[in-house]
């Protein structure tokens, strides 16, 4: 251990702890406690072997995801592309592509179907278009400054059925964190309400598996718009089969696995770091100190998630409604027609004025 320790806390009162040279042992700052050097180091040696673990990001096992299409199965399927927006789609034979469903780009190019790895798994569609459309009126009752084009009839039917290539991560992390937290008394003394705050050092200590955290593989899909409607009933997740594809698209993935293991690793250290936190009660006050959490990395497989979409564009603006097509979970972008709004407000105020002047006079 080196002579002066400044990253270490006093397990008392949290405070810096250094090396006195007079004592031979480490010494509190702010409440002058002694410590044995050999506890110290017993006491942190867990901490810094998960720290020095934080810097490295673990290695997935990419092997495992996705497979090759068969002959059978590749010789069936159609692939599309967008010359508006880019986006890459395949579907089965029997599907008729007669717009991009991420820019409603009426102009969709067959091609060359190849360049996809097979998915292991897929949700099928559980919402049909008649439930995704009653919820997309739903979601439209009540907006009174919506542009009128929104709300037509015309505009919901182009609602599309989309399978969402993602990538979906096991595995595993265990976390080292640490707190301040505060406990506030009050009392009164003479005239003077007086309020005594003690400070207490807080440690946690867990561990936590993770079973296919989703990370979308598409750069036409907002990260947003997936993280909102999740969760999907993984109970559902069925070993893939192009039998599951007519009347549908399925986006092919532009973004790696192995780009989106970031992701995943942001995912789950968040998730843990949520979960520890949520352990922690009973004070005024808990402020985070150090934390060190790492990742054990595992498989990772690749599957198609249902969603419905409706994309609009709106005086040069994209607007999108993505509704998980297994719970009906909805989220939807929607614009202002200000023109509504202004007559709205100038009938409201004239209103105003009308009951003033009759109070008035």
């Amino acid at each position: 251990m080196a002579t002066q320790v400044t990253n270490y806390q006093c397990p008392s009162c949290t405070g810096p702890l250094h090396f006195g040279s007079g004592s031979g042992k480490l010494e509190c700052a702010y409440c002058g406690t002694l410590f044995e050097v050999a506890v110290i180091e017993q006491m942190y040696a867990g901490k810094e072997q998960a720290a020095a673990a934080v810097g490295t990001d673990p290695q997935w096992d990419l092997t495992m995801a996705g497979d090759e299409w068969n002959t059978e199965e590749a010789a069936h399927m159609r692939a599309y592309s967008c010359p508006s927006c880019g986006a890459q789609l395949i579907c089965d034979d029997t599907t008729v592509a007669t717009s991009c469903p991420y820019c409603s780009n009426p102009t969709v190019v067959p091609g060359q179907f190849s360049g996809m790895l097979r998915p292991d798994y897929v949700i099928p569609f559980r919402m049909d278009k008649n439930a995704a459309k009653a919820a997309l009126k739903q979601h439209y009752k009540g907006k009174k400054f919506l542009p009128k084009s929104f709300s037509s009839d015309n505009h919901i039917e182009d609602l599309k059925g989309i399978y969402v290539p993602f990538w979906l991560f096991d595995g595993a992390s265990t976390a080292d964190i640490r707190y301040r937290g505060t406990i506030n008394h009050s009392h009164t003394e003479g005239n003077q309400k007086v309020t005594v705050t003690e400070h207490y050092h807080v440690a946690r200590s867990g561990s936590a598996r993770f079973e296919k955290v989703p990370v979308d593989g598409s750069t036409k899909m907002p990260d947003a718009h997936m993280d909102a409607i999740e969760p999907y009933d993984y109970s559902a997740l069925v070993p893939f089969s192009s039998a599951y594809l007519p009347g549908f698209m399925a986006d092919k993935y532009d973004v790696e696995a192995d780009t989106c293991c970031q992701r995943a690793n942001e995912r789950i250290r968040a998730s843990t770091r949520s979960d520890i936190a949520a352990t922690v009660a009973g004070y005024a006050s808990v402020t985070p100190e150090n934390e060190a959490i790492s990742i054990n990395n595992g498989a990772v497989k690749y599957a198609l998630l249902p969603v419905w979409m409706l994309n609009t564009k709106w005086k040069d603006r994209d607007f999108l409604f993505a509704m998980n097509g297994q719970t009906g979970r909805l989220i939807g972008d929607l614009p202002v027609d200000w023109r509504k709004f202004f007559v709205w407000f100038a009938g409201i105020s004239l209103l105003l004025m009308l009951l003033l002047g009759i109070i008035l006079f």
